[in-house]
């Protein structure tokens, strides 16, 4: 966020402040800069979150707020139904795994799967939970979380945004592809591992899944609809059979750019929890993707990797996508 000689938000204007994934109707309750001795310093927000205690009450900078419009109370109950399905979704999973080892372990004994049912406990218990969700969603915590820093949310909104609301589109293929991003990762941080340690080849399989993990996702749940279209023409254009074509033979990774890189990591929590990995496993992945993220937020990589504008595909595409829906 560039810095502002005066604060965007006033004292007692409301507001919506981001914690977590999460939007939240909240008040300003004073404003100070950064570093007091430099006039262009950004500035931090002490906000009260609405419904919440005081003990709630914390200072963020200017881009975890959005300014409370119809727009962004959208985007913050679509943030808020996202979160609910993906721990219904993390739960329903778990109760089928569980009740598949469940049946294996008891084939035969009704008694015993009775007593499995019942000490599941009571419906109440789980609309209590859902309860919890939907008011008390600072602490729950899904099965497999990794932890996006607020500069990279910002980023994701406004992506979210351009797309969306804007009707643009990311210039394609990226000056900037996934494949380069992750590459220049494993260049930075490999030089930190001991040459033929664990530690190097996992984070070298790591990137390289990554990679994988993007090629065949983003046709399938990283797209907006209004992004398809221009997904079949890039998709047309790698299959051409001359090879001929500037984009022929590559693969998405080599294409699409760290906007949409962004949003596989908002996935990967869903994507590991479908997989077999043990916890040893899934959290030295996480680990390892985590390190990502931070890498990500820093200035340098935001400037490399994030601040390509976005563009009007013009007219022509807008009505055609308008002739899907």
């Amino acid at each position: 966020m560039a810095p502002s000689s005066e604060p965007m938000y006033r004292k007692d204007e409301k507001a919506l402040c981001f914690h977590h994934e999460l939007l939240y109707e909240a008040k300003v309750l004073d404003s100070k800069p950064e570093d007091p001795n430099d006039k262009k310093s950004a500035y931090l927000y002490k906000v009260h979150y609405k419904g919440w205690k005081n003990t709630w009450d914390d200072w963020v900078p200017e881009d975890r707020l959005r300014k409370l419009t119809p727009e962004n109370k959208e985007l913050a109950n679509n943030l808020r139904h996202e979160v609910l399905q993906s721990q219904r979704s993390q739960r329903a999973l778990a109760a089928t795994s569980s009740k598949k080892k469940t049946q294996s372990s008891t084939r035969g004994s009704e008694e015993r799967q009775t007593s499995v049912a019942t000490g599941a406990g009571p419906r109440g218990q789980k609309r209590g939970r859902d309860y919890e969700i939907e008011k008390a969603t600072f602490q729950s915590r899904m099965a497999v979380r990794l932890y996006v820093p607020d500069r990279l949310k910002s980023l994701l909104v406004d992506d979210w945004e351009n797309v969306t609301k804007n009707l643009q589109l990311a210039h394609l293929p990226s000056e900037a592809p996934v494949s380069n991003i992750l590459d220049a990762y494993l260049e930075q941080e490999l030089p930190r591992r001991r040459p033929g340690s664990a530690e190097a080849d996992i984070l070298v399989e790591i990137v390289a899944g990554m990679k994988e993990y993007f090629n065949r996702s983003l046709g399938r749940i990283l797209l907006y609809r209004f992004e398809r279209e221009q997904f079949y023409e890039i998709h047309t254009r790698m299959e051409d059979q001359t090879g001929e074509g500037s984009l022929a033979g590559r693969t998405f990774a080599d294409i699409y750019g760290g906007e949409h890189l962004l949003r596989l990591f908002v996935m990967m929590p869903e994507l590991i929890a479908q997989t077999n990995m043990d916890n040893q496993s899934v959290n030295r992945l996480r680990e390892e993707l985590t390190n990502m993220l931070n890498w990500l937020a820093k200035d340098a990589a935001v400037v490399n990797y994030f601040s390509f504008p976005y563009e009007s595909p013009g007219q022509e595409y807008t009505d055609k996508i308008r002739g899907t829906i």
